[in-house]
């Protein structure tokens, strides 16, 4: 859905997808956005809390009065939640905001993993009936994007980075298995091209929705001129099963690809660069060591993954 309002644009999106979202009155629901940084939604990186407030105005016109809105993104999360809005939208809606880094867990396993064969999800996650993802529309440096199932990461209990980041693509789909959100609604409003954290901010001006996270993520993927049948992580939920990568096979609404398409930078920026010792042209030894070093962060931003 095309649209520079967040709120306006999130409620018509979800519109068009309202007859496909399985949700009951005496379920508790459990808002997942994306908060991995402490920086305001305009900068690309985190998720509107104007999207947010749509998308808790669609569930209590559908009779749901449980709500949580529950984000563990890095030590910055409470900082996170004012800057992107979610602290105001929360005390106005008197909706709980839990910061997961805080909370209990249980470790949880994966019956047919791959690579992840348990983990520890957080408790105010296992306790929700169902999962409503709020990711952003993002270039991401390992994964290529970070869209619904990527932003799934969050609801983890632990050091992310060192439970995730080694077979990244085949963990993300693990993890991915052990949910299936009621609805995913991508914030596109503002996307970040070359990175999740330290990324340039793309005004998109679209909202992503739709109920099966792996076909959202194929066409949010698409939107941002990216080839889906390209990326790991969405090929291999198709093959698990998990939803539909091919947009042959999926039934777009609203505005068709081609006509909302960008294409988002995705080479390594220079300031990412920078945090390696690095500078362009990159060799595949310069790329591998970066691929096998993403706790090497940018050394301005608070590692989300770092020991405490």
């Amino acid at each position: 859905m095309k649209g520079s309002d967040p709120f306006e644009t999130t409620s018509r999106a979800i519109e068009l997808v309202r007859g496909d979202v399985v949700v009951q009155p005496d379920e508790r629901v459990l808002i997942k956005p994306n908060c991995v940084r402490p920086v305001a939604p305009e900068t690309g990186v985190t998720t509107d809390g104007k999207v947010v407030d749509a998308v808790i105005g669609f569930l209590l016109e559908s009779g749901i009065r449980d709500i949580v809105i529950a984000e563990g993104g890095n030590p910055g999360t409470e900082k996170a939640f004012r800057l992107t809005g979610l602290t105001e939208v929360a005390e106005r809606r008197g909706v709980p905001l839990v910061n997961l880094n805080e909370d209990e867990w249980e470790e949880v396993p994966i019956p047919g993993a791959s690579a992840l064969e348990k983990v520890r999800i957080a408790r105010t996650v296992l306790d929700s009936d169902r999962i409503i993802n709020v990711p952003k529309l993002k270039i991401h440096h390992m994964a290529q994007v970070t869209l619904s199932m990527k932003n799934l990461m969050g609801v983890i209990a632990d050091n992310r980075g060192r439970v995730m980041h080694d077979c990244l693509d085949e963990k993300i789909v693990d993890l991915a298995s052990l949910f299936r959100p009621a609805l995913n609604v991508v914030d596109g409003i503002v996307g970040a091209e070359l990175d999740e954290v330290v990324g340039e901010p793309v005004q998109s001006n679209l909202i992503i929705a739709g109920v099966d996270m792996v076909s959202v993520d194929a066409v949010s993927a698409a939107v941002m001129g990216l080839d889906p049948d390209d990326i790991r992580h969405i090929q291999m939920a198709a093959e698990r099963g998990l939803g539909v990568a091919r947009l042959d096979r999926i039934d777009v609404v609203g505005e068709p690809i081609a006509s909302v398409r960008t294409r988002f930078r995705t080479e390594y920026s220079d300031r990412k660069l920078e945090t390696y010792g690095l500078k362009k042209p990159l060799s595949e030894k310069d790329v591998a060591m970066m691929n096998a070093s993403f706790a090497n962060r940018d050394p301005r931003v608070d590692d989300p993954y770092r020991e405490t």
